[in-house]
């Protein structure tokens, strides 16, 4: 037609620069590190952090030239240290209690907000059943998730045999095989997860729905004039498959973010109690140099005791730090919802916009 602007993208997807399917291949961070900031457990991850901590303050007290026991003669730097812990760990109290606030807000609310959330929750099964075509989809969301995958490679087997043979039969096919064998493995791993876990948070983040969104929405345009009739409308329900992951990915993220807040807060209120005895008692009993006396190993008593004591006040925070981790890294890696790719690394480089 006289006058239209055609754009063109003409992506290689045999040059090696589409991102890889899984989370942790896509990305500069190595695995060693997204296996720390999220796969690992909070509480290993907590118990790492502390024992590295009380490692580092007792070698420091071993070395110390002047020694604790001469410091405390001239100050007071065991009770001003705990009198500090103190603070925080009561401040780090309330933090729970609005962090327990801010989740249970979200919850609450009249009644016909909690009906319109009904009503939006029905309305997207119906259209994800519609999709699948099957009469009522799994209430449990691994394996929602996994039909809804397993739908999305189901939809990639009806466009490859509706192109072949045909003009597009080529390119379409290669996306084809790549979008059926990530959604059969995937699927395959929600058999095996549950709810409350991160691991199903994880293996819904392995399924590169972004990218393969953006790779069909291309094939349509580039391809509109040679996919006809079924394969057209192949195409259109694969794509209509991809929409609807985005949101049920984000809606059960956005699940599991309120679960963990939960967990988070529960699990400071577990370690606050013990801290916040640790740090009194230490206020009370260590504040002079010679309640504890002797040598363990080598080092000062006292260290041992002032060290470890200053060590366990600390748990309540480094419980937070371990939880935080993990949600402000999933957090940043899915910003994005639907076919935008906001990593560098993540998209190919080699576009030509006619």
């Amino acid at each position: 037609v006289a006058g239209r602007r055609t754009r063109r993208v003409t992506d290689d997807r045999t040059d090696g620069t589409d991102p890889a399917d899984t989370i942790t291949e896509r990305g500069a961070e190595s695995r060693l590190k997204l296996r720390v900031l999220m796969v690992s457990n909070r509480w290993v991850l907590a118990g790492a952090i502390l024992a590295g901590v009380g490692a580092v303050l007792i070698a420091l007290g071993a070395v110390d030239p002047i020694g604790l026991r001469a410091r405390m003669n001239a100050s007071d730097p065991v009770e001003t240290l705990f009198q500090g812990l103190l603070t925080a760990i009561v401040t780090g109290v309330t933090l729970v209690v609005s962090i327990n606030s801010l989740v249970l807000s979200q919850e609450l609310g009249p009644l016909g907000d909690q009906r319109e959330r009904m009503s939006g929750a029905m309305a997207f099964r119906e259209d994800v059943e519609a999709v699948l075509t099957e009469p009522t989809s799994p209430a449990d969301p691994a394996a929602f998730l996994g039909a809804l995958v397993g739908g999305i490679g189901e939809r990639a087997r009806e466009l490859r045999d509706a192109t072949a043979g045909g003009p597009a039969a080529d390119p379409v096919a290669d996306y084809v095989e790549e979008v059926i064998q990530h959604a059969d493995a995937v699927s395959d791993d929600f058999d095996d997860v549950e709810f409350g876990t991160f691991d199903l948070l994880a293996t819904a983040l392995n399924f590169n729905y972004s990218w393969k969104l953006y790779e069909a929405r291309r094939l349509r345009a580039e391809f509109d004039e040679d996919l006809r009739g079924e394969a057209h409308d192949a195409l259109d329900g694969l794509v209509e498959a991809l929409r609807f992951y985005g949101p049920a990915r984000e809606h059960f993220k956005t699940l599991y973010f309120q679960w963990e807040l939960v967990n988070l807060s529960r699990a400071m209120l577990y370690t606050a109690v013990p801290a916040l005895v640790m740090a009194t008692a230490a206020i009370l009993y260590l504040s002079s140099p010679g309640t504890v006396t002797g040598t363990f190993l080598g080092v000062d008593a006292l260290v041992w005791a002032v060290c470890l004591t200053a060590t366990a006040s600390l748990a309540p925070f480094v419980v937070l730090l371990s939880f935080v981790l993990r949600i402000a890294t999933v957090a940043k890696r899915t910003l994005a919802i639907g076919p935008f790719v906001l990593r560098s690394e993540e998209r190919s480089d080699e576009r030509d916009w006619e």
